[in-house]
């Protein structure tokens, strides 16, 4: 109510036209809301990486172990028979004998060369054989390592998170210091 003589008062806080200082503050709360909606969908989006992406690569780089190992054992089992393969040797057959001699026939002791099997293409398809499975033995499968660089991997996840925390209340601390009336 108004008191005879008085006039109201335009300036009262929420009556008449914005103060100047006030649109500026509301442009700072709108970018205040939008980097802190940009902080919620940063952390939104991580942890639906950490709950559902990440083990979908985990349970597809399981798989693809399990299929190497497979594959490793089928190579292990070829060689094992390659080798039991090439160790067999053909049982001689008998062969018939003829009944003695009346008359001794002179036996002359005469060096020959003996032959001996072929066995040094077996030998090289051997060791190319094992070459092989030890460069497979010695050349890493799994994982794909990244070098160690940068500031995420100094500080980690819930560092960055507690960086951008303390960032933004450095923003509104400083802001209110602004619009805090001198003294």
């Amino acid at each position: 109510m108004l008191q005879e003589g008085n006039e109201p008062n335009d300036n009262l806080e929420g009556s008449g036209p914005p103060a100047e200082g006030e649109s500026s503050n509301r442009t700072f709360l709108i970018a205040a809301g939008v980097l802190a909606a940009l902080v919620f969908l940063i952390i939104v989006c991580m942890a639906i990486y950490g709950l559902v992406w990440l083990p979908r690569q985990q349970e597809a780089q399981q798989a693809t172990n399990q299929a190497i190992e497979a594959t490793n054992a089928v190579v292990m089992a070829a060689r094992a028979a390659t080798e039991e393969a090439a160790q067999w040797t053909a049982t001689p057959q008998a062969s018939p004998t003829l009944p003695p001699t009346v008359t001794p026939t002179p036996v002359v002791a005469m060096p020959t060369a003996t032959a001996t099997p072929d066995i040094l293409p077996l030998t090289a398809t051997m060791a190319a054989l094992r070459t092989q499975v030890a460069i497979a033995q010695l050349t890493p499968t799994g994982t794909l390592r990244v070098p160690a660089t940068g500031i995420a991997d100094e500080i980690g996840l819930p560092g960055l998170i507690i960086g951008a925390i303390a960032l933004v209340a450095v923003i509104l601390l400083a802001r209110r210091l602004r619009t805090a009336p001198a003294k």
